[in-house]
């Protein structure tokens, strides 16, 4: 059961990084923090709906799986003997 424990806090963390990482790449509204990295500049890659839309897709999913392991974790813990 430890070594279970273990692989998902390494898989929450992981999950958490790339969830950030994720939310910076969307296309900035302005003002936020996505400019500071270039998400200001309009480019033709960036400004494109299809990518826009499949990031989202894929930022949803790995926001599921992150709220999937919490909630596993939040069972092994409460669960334990």
């Amino acid at each position: 059961m430890e070594i279970l424990r273990i692989v998902l806090q390494v898989l929450l963390v992981l999950l958490g990084v790339l969830m950030v990482v994720f939310i910076l790449l969307h296309k900035g509204k302005g003002g936020g923090i996505s400019d500071m990295f270039g998400g200001g500049i309009s480019s033709s890659a960036g400004s494109s709906g299809v990518a826009e839309r499949n990031l989202t897709r894929y930022t949803l999913i790995l926001a599921i799986a992150w709220v999937s392991v919490v909630v596993l974790l939040g069972l092994i813990q409460r669960f334990e003997f």
